[in-house]
């Protein structure tokens, strides 16, 4: 493999609210914490999986039928000129 050819990384917990994971990033912050003996970098973040609507199931489906009625209203006399 090439020297000097990709950025360093750095052992860093990501926080999100009350939620804490440990992994592998070129960010660095500014607060450090000793996980295992190993010194990570705390990272927070505003939203991840665990707090995303989507990935809690609290996001509300869009009716998308609704969407393609209207599409068709709209435009349902442009193909018979």
């Amino acid at each position: 493999m090439k020297a000097n050819t990709h950025p360093a990384t750095f052992p860093v917990l990501f926080v999100d609210g009350e939620h804490e994971w440990a992994g592998v990033s070129t960010i660095k912050g500014n607060e450090t914490r000793v996980i295992d003996g190993i010194e990570h970098y705390v990272v927070p973040v505003e939203i991840s999986a665990f707090t995303h609507p989507f990935f809690t199931g609290q996001k509300r489906i869009v009716d998308s039928a609704g969407r393609v009625e209207k599409f068709m209203r709209r435009y349902a006399n442009q193909g018979k000129k």
